[in-house]
């Protein structure tokens, strides 16, 4: 039995953007293509990608995996040794929600006479938090490694003060696009390509795309959910504007 990409995507939760993608690297070819150029999966195909995403799961990058994949042991040796790192996801995991749940408690039961809340010990408001890499970050780092090492090095000279007047940079900027879209605005508007433009200058403090992969940045707003969901948690539709904003930006002023 064969499945469309479409199929797949849909039990996956993958997109096919993705899929074509791991495609086009080798990681993933599928079964066959049809005349039409339609790619189709087979159940061997469904395991592999099922490897795949389990090690996306524990952070490894393209490279990794295909290494892994591509290695003579045997899927029962693999899927054994992704099964241990889930084990120890599962303790991290469960790390988090006691951490959770002892913040819970404490914001019930911790309050003094002026109705302030009191932790007892704010450290362990983090325990069992660790850095996670998002799928949109790894196919970054896939497709433009040098650009990756550069955003990390850029990165690595930043202080907790740095990265927390950054965030709200961005955070502001969001919410100013947000406010064109709500308007109606078109995305070509000069003022909203101003924005744009202030958007590219700050990932340049990173890396410096060029038109095709700044667009692609652009459509992994869209397709990658947690970036769409911290689009979308500013206003429904904010991931699609600011990626149609990118594209004309990039057709204008990159191209």
């Amino acid at each position: 039995m064969a499945w469309s990409i479409a199929e797949v995507a849909r039990m996956s939760g993958v997109t096919s953007r993705t899929l074509r993608h791991y495609d086009e690297i080798g990681l993933l070819p599928p079964a066959w293509s049809g005349s039409n150029g339609h790619r189709y999966y087979e159940e061997a195909d469904l395991l592999r990608l099922q490897q795949i995403l389990l090690m996306r799961e524990l952070d490894l990058g393209l490279r990794e995996i295909q290494a892994v994949l591509d290695s003579q042991a045997g899927q029962v040796a693999v899927l054994r040794e992704h099964h241990q790192r889930l084990l120890a996801e599962r303790d991290r995991l469960e790390t988090l929600a006691r951490t959770v749940g002892r913040t819970i408690a404490e914001l019930e039961e911790g309050k003094d006479d002026n109705d302030m809340v009191k932790i007892n010990r704010p450290e362990n408001l983090f325990e069992g938090f660790e850095p996670a890499r998002s799928e949109a970050a790894a196919e970054v780092q896939e497709r433009w490694p040098r650009a990756w090492d550069q955003a990390q090095q850029v990165i690595g000279t930043m202080s907790a003060e740095d990265m927390e007047r950054w965030q709200r940079e961005v955070t502001a900027q969001m919410i100013r696009i947000a406010e064109f879209m709500v308007a109606g605005t078109p995305v070509a508007d000069p003022a909203v390509q101003a924005e744009v433009d202030a958007h590219y200058q700050g990932v340049c403090r990173f890396w410096t795309p060029n038109a095709v992969a700044y667009k692609g940045l652009g459509q992994t707003y869209v397709d990658d959910p947690r970036f769409r969901t911290n689009y979308d948690k500013i206003a429904d539709g904010l991931a699609v504007y600011q990626r149609d904003a990118m594209v004309v930006y990039a057709d204008a002023r990159l191209s």
